[in-house]
């Protein structure tokens, strides 16, 4: 008997069909769910990928740092578990790897470009969205948690990072799932989730190192005080939780401390060859104390309780910062006769605690703090506001309830005001019209506070869109607008330095106008020019923060021949290494680590690599730091002064090369 492809068809659903089918099931969403909240996380998560996939290959490499060593990955599974700079496995990044590994495991998959790197990020920031709806859902409703994830997906910090490839995406990622975790454990002390939550702030451990422990004393604090179970039960929790943020945390650390160093790359950032030092030293308490050995040195003179409005990071993070420490006070209050395990009080102190400790230390912090870290703050803002503003909404009929929602609502319009002129030439008449539309929605709320209807939610509208208006404005510039660089910055130009301390610093992609930090040697004069597009090769002198566009005869001279060197060249800087090794895909040597200061290699072992043919070329040009004025190791000035006196400069494309295979 036969059948016919109609009568197949005509037997059961097409695909189409089943799909369309599985989305109804899933939009009715469950018993007692408002039928409106599917649908609307369903929209929210796609407007947020628009946002973040739309035009993400403009900005190329992005920061070409990481991206070199996610290409290496591509080329050696060695390189990707150590995460190495070059896929001949000479020095890693300053960071532990955990960063790089989807995006290497993307380009292996896709190829090597700027898609496969940069689209993890965005992705990651879309499951970000989606955990903070969840989280703040679960004890807030659908509205709460839609008003969270629209925050934060329009938070501007937000639109830059979770379309870079730095590793904050990662680090935000997984601590929003921490959080969630939390939330789920303190409802009946749930070993489990508690175990989960301390593991995911473990692994944030592996994308940027002590940063991700920032919201463990919040945490903690809000379990062992909030959760309804004994206290030696909860004491007991807590400890395996330690030993789940431990286990995160450290097990990569230990494969690498068992891991003899002549088998391994030197690890980049620290002066003895260890992460223990990365991890504590130039990428813990040094940025405390600004004496990060190796580092740029304190160029963050004007920390201070101020910081996080200035113009530095103001206009990356705190449009609803105000609105949301308004929101904390008044759940925490509204809260104030409730049992001790209330689980709306809990939820205020677990993101208020992320909030305040992240925030003070960046505030304070006297080391390289930069304007971009600020999106570790992004989704405890989101959470606060969405939160705080269903709290404050159900108990509207109380007149301290309307006057704090109101008054949240006139200072985050005033706040955006003052943000908004910072760029007064960037639609100039957005603040005032911010601004009116804010008041006016403040006092519309004081006046209808018993009321109900249509001009209620259209008061309610009309607050949450001038709320959101200045924010939204950036991140819809930032999404638009290339960046690419070390240091990249939110929004159109402030002229505020991404840097800190003063100095110029802040990268953005788009026409020239970004400042490149000058060298450490006190001085104010930067550079002018687009970020990332040094001129090409980086002759005469390059910053080691930014990267190298070679030109095409000299990535031809370094592509001949390449497969009989380990090293098609050396260069010093991190991102001057990166740059060549893009544009050739073979390794280059990066001398000195990302800032040129770490002491691998010696002076010996280059000329060793040297001797025994390794090196085909050195790439001059970029600015060393002295080590004696950081603590640094002084090789890479030592290696340069040799191969200067040594051989024979040639210029190729711009660019002074040296030949080490002849003198």
């Amino acid at each position: 008997m036969t059948t016919t492809l109609g009568e197949t068809a005509s037997q059961g659903p097409t695909a189409a069909r089943r799909a369309s089918r599985a989305w109804r099931t899933w939009a009715r969403g469950g018993p007692g769910e408002a039928w409106w909240a599917r649908p609307a996380l369903a929209g929210l998560l796609a407007g947020t990928a628009i946002l973040y996939l739309w035009g993400l290959g403009a900005s190329g490499w992005a920061n070409q740092f990481y991206s070199a060593a996610a290409q290496a990955g591509t080329e050696s599974w060695k390189a990707f578990f150590f995460g190495s700079s070059d896929a001949s496995n000479f020095i890693t990044v300053d960071k532990a790897p955990a960063a790089l590994w989807p995006m290497a495991l993307s380009a292996r998959i896709f190829g090597v470009n700027s898609w496969s790197i940069l689209a993890p990020q965005a992705l990651m920031g879309v499951a970000t969205v989606g955990v903070l709806y969840a989280a703040v859902r679960r004890r807030f409703g659908p509205g709460a948690g839609l008003m969270a994830g629209t925050v934060l997906a329009l938070t501007p910090v937000a639109a830059l990072m979770f379309r870079f490839d730095n590793p904050d995406a990662l680090l935000v990622l997984l601590l929003t799932l921490g959080a969630y975790g939390m939330v789920r454990a303190q409802e009946r002390g749930h070993t489990g989730w508690l175990v989960f939550a301390a593991a995911c702030v473990g692994s944030a451990f592996l994308a940027k190192m002590l940063q991700a422990f920032l919201v463990v004393p919040g945490f903690a604090l809000t379990y062992l005080l909030t959760t309804p179970v004994p206290v030696g039960r909860r004491i007991r929790q807590l400890l395996a939780a330690g030993a789940a943020l431990v286990a995160g945390a450290g097990w990569w650390v230990a494969v690498v401390a068992l891991v003899p160093s002549g088998s391994r790359p030197y690890i980049g950032g620290s002066q003895t060859d260890s992460v223990l030092e990365l991890a504590l030293g130039y990428n813990g308490l040094g940025r405390l104390t600004g004496e990060e050995t190796g580092g740029l040195g304190n160029l963050n003179q004007e920390a201070g309780w101020a910081r996080l409005l200035d113009s530095e990071m103001g206009s990356q993070i705190s449009w609803l910062l105000p609105a949301a420490l308004i929101m904390l006070v008044a759940g925490l209050w509204l809260s104030r006769r409730a049992p001790r395990a209330d689980p709306t009080r809990a939820a205020f102190a677990l993101w208020g605690g992320w909030l305040l400790v992240t925030g003070v230390v960046f505030s304070l912090s006297q080391g390289i703090i930069h304007a971009y870290y600020t999106v570790a703050l992004a989704p405890a803002v989101a959470a606060l506001i969405g939160m705080g503003a269903s709290l404050l909404w159900r108990r509207r009929r109380a007149p301290a309830a309307t006057r704090i929602l109101a008054a949240a609502v006139a200072v985050t319009a005033c706040w955006s005001y003052v943000l908004l002129n910072r760029t007064p030439d960037w639609y100039p008449g957005l603040a005032i019209i911010v601004l009116a539309g804010g008041l006016v929605a403040a006092a519309s709320l004081l006046a209808t506070q018993r009321r109900v209807g249509p001009a209620v939610t259209a008061v309610l509208a009309l607050a949450i869109v001038t709320s959101i208006a200045g924010p939204a404005a950036y991140a819809a510039q930032t999404a638009s607008t290339p960046h690419t660089g070390t240091i990249p910055t939110a929004g159109p130009a402030t002229g505020g330095f991404a840097g800190g301390g003063g100095r110029p610093g802040g990268t953005r992609g788009g026409p020239p106008g970004g400042w490149q930090r000058p060298p450490a040697n006190g001085t104010q004069q930067g550079r002018r020019g687009q970020a990332g597009n040094a001129p090409r090769g980086g002759g005469g002198g390059m910053s080691l923060l930014f990267g190298s566009t070679p030109a095409p005869e000299l990535t031809a001279l370094l592509q001949a021949g390449a497969a009989s060197y380990t090293w098609v060249a050396a260069a010093v800087g991190s991102n001057s290494a990166a740059g060549y090794q893009l544009a050739t895909g073979r390794p280059v040597m990066a001398v000195g680590g990302f800032n040129g200061t770490d002491p691998a290699p010696t002076l010996a072992q280059f000329q060793r690599y040297v001797g025994e043919g390794r090196i085909h070329y050195f790439i001059g040009g970029a600015m060393m730091r002295g080590g004696a004025g950081t603590g640094g190791s002084d090789y890479a000035q030592r290696i340069t002064s040799w191969v200067e006196s040594t051989f024979t400069p040639v210029t190729v494309g711009g660019t002074v090369v040296y030949d080490l295979t002849g003198s």
